[in-house]
């Protein structure tokens, strides 16, 4: 089976296909000529996985399956969300955007946070969703050079390291993408 994940994002395609099984082949939007940003407008992280999904559905006319991630923070109602990737701007950059959320908790004790996964996958005319979290905390300083995004600042529930300084074994098996993506590939199994 051939199925397109539909982002840009380098990091994301490493990760999820160390999890998929022999016997699923995973396009990237390069491999399917897409170069173009594909907007995300959407309010919740379900809508803009579903935006994504649509649209390489609708316009290249592949089975696919896209994802939108957020890291909710307890103390900031659940902030940066939906805006994660650009909490800092729309330069996207991960640096800004562990440096705006370092700053913004410094007059909280509360540090609980949670990053949520939604996926929403196209398949043979019809749309499923899987939905992955995992529960943490957030650090005071960036620990690790592994994984990507807020990976640095967020420290797993019953762990001692940031998803940072996890294996990427590790991290598959307990992150929220990881969680979405076994729901994917039980899915997909079928």
């Amino acid at each position: 089976m051939k199925i397109v994940f539909a982002t840009h994002n380098e990091n994301k395609i490493k990760e999820v296909q160390k999890i998929v099984p022999e016997g699923i082949v995973l396009l990237s939007l390069k491999d399917i000529g897409c170069t173009e940003d594909i907007p995300e407008t959407g309010n919740t992280l379900e809508e803009n996985a579903i935006i994504k999904a649509n649209y390489i559905t609708n316009k290249y006319e592949y089975d696919c399956f896209a994802d939108d991630t957020g890291l909710l923070v307890d103390a900031l109602n659940g902030e940066p969300g939906v805006y994660s990737a650009r909490y800092a701007g729309e330069q996207k950059n991960a640096e800004d955007n562990m440096d705006k959320l370092l700053s913004e908790l410094k007059k909280h004790k509360n540090r609980t946070a949670r990053f949520k996964t939604v996926i929403a996958l196209n398949l043979n005319g019809k749309q499923e969703l899987f939905t992955g979290a995992a529960e943490g905390e957030i650090i005071k300083e960036k620990k690790g050079d592994g994984g990507f995004g807020y990976d640095p600042v967020f420290k797993p529930t019953d762990y001692n390291q940031t998803f940072a300084e996890l294996q990427l074994a590790v991290k598959n098996k307990i992150s929220h993408r990881g969680k979405a993506i076994q729901l994917l590939i039980s899915y997909l199994k079928k």
